[in-house]
């Protein structure tokens, strides 16, 4: 069998958990979009439905695969509903649902419930995404507290920049919120992972915890707080060759690497086709049996290629870790100049391996 594969610790999940719930001090929903943000929503939702308050999807398809898995935790839908239609099977499931748009109160108006309907009212502070203006959301809210199978239960908002410390923006939206949330006697959400991590005096009734859920920072330095939470994936292979080649010679697609002196290369089992950066440069950290190591050449879509001149205990099917407890995903990310977000999203074929690292 091909040897890579990502490693999914549950023990590490629920410790992100909880340090969430703690710096949030009220209740925290687990954020497990996107399939928990490669790691796999099922498995993840149920190594926390005994711990958290609740679960946050973007959309309703994510919802009924967590509800036909079995997961009976209030599931709160990001991004609402997308058409009317998708009443009836939110009604069915007890869905939470988040209200951003004036269409979205019109049909709650019309609909036919059969028990009461818990909504999340989105104010746009700032971000310009989603959310309404402090006007329409407080008239939303006074429509919907007449309707009588209609619940409004959180006021809630979202940062854009709150992974930026020094970023006057994130006040601005926290004051914007404050003013309406004084007005709308309504429990608050507003605080993200960044915020749970480095805006300590920024807080609200729920937290939402996405990112750091699964052990990456979303900062670009270290952090005290980030440095507490543990990776949940670990990504890794093996060497399933070795080269010995002179000084002169390309590595690779394009041959962007040239060795410089006569050199061991080690080709690992692992690609751009199971989620790893196809344009990482050459240095991106890499670990091999446990000790630092580096990428050299172009990443193709099975294979990568390591430099092992000064590995020599390394050969065929040493573990070669890509990412997780001794390679922090940020840091592939920030040599390859894009975010943490896509490259867990975007695991692919490595099968994942689960593991609790607390049973």
């Amino acid at each position: 069998m091909r040897p890579a594969r990502a490693l999914i610790d549950l023990g590490a999940l629920r410790h992100n958990y909880r340090l969430a719930k703690a710096a949030g001090g009220g209740k925290t929903l687990a954020v497990i979009k996107a399939d928990a943000y490669g790691h796999g929503a099922v498995r993840c939702a149920q190594a926390l439905q005994n711990e958290a308050d609740g679960f946050a999807v973007a959309c309703i398809e994510e919802a009924l695969e967590l509800r036909q898995a079995g997961i009976e935790a209030p599931i709160l839908l990001l991004e609402g509903f997308f058409d009317k239609d998708e009443l009836p099977l939110i009604d069915r499931h007890g869905f939470w649902c988040m209200v951003h748009d004036p269409w979205q109160v019109e049909a709650l108006e019309r609909a036919a419930l059969t028990r009461p309907l818990k909504v999340w009212l989105k104010q746009d502070s700032g971000m310009h995404r989603l959310g309404l203006s402090a006007q329409a959301c407080m008239a939303a809210w006074q429509r919907l507290r007449q309707v009588p199978d209609i619940e409004p239960m959180v006021l809630a908002s979202h940062f854009a920049r709150a992974d930026e410390l020094d970023c006057v923006r994130t006040r601005e939206q926290a004051e914007a919120f404050a003013q309406l949330s004084a007005q709308i006697p309504l429990p608050t959400s507003l605080s993200n992972s960044p915020a749970l991590l480095g805006w300590p005096d920024i807080r609200g009734d729920w937290s939402r915890a996405g990112l750091m859920l699964y052990g990456a920072t979303p900062f670009p330095a270290a952090h005290p707080q980030a440095d507490r939470l543990r990776p949940v994936m670990t990504l890794e292979s093996q060497i399933i060759a070795v080269r010995e080649l002179p000084s002169g010679e390309p590595i690779g697609y394009g041959g962007r690497f040239v060795t410089r002196k006569s050199s061991r290369i080690g080709v690992v089992a692992l690609g751009y086709a199971d989620g790893y950066p196809q344009f990482a440069p050459d240095d991106t950290p890499v670990a091999l049996a446990g000790k630092p190591g580096h990428l050299i050449g172009r990443v193709s879509m099975d294979m990568l290629t390591v430099d092992l001149t000064d590995h020599p205990y390394a050969g065929i099917g040493t573990p070669v870790q890509l990412w997780g407890d001794q390679v922090a995903v940020s840091s592939v990310a920030a040599r390859s100049g894009i975010s943490v977000y896509p490259l867990l999203c975007g695991l692919k074929r490595a099968p994942r391996i689960y593991i609790d690292s607390q049973a």
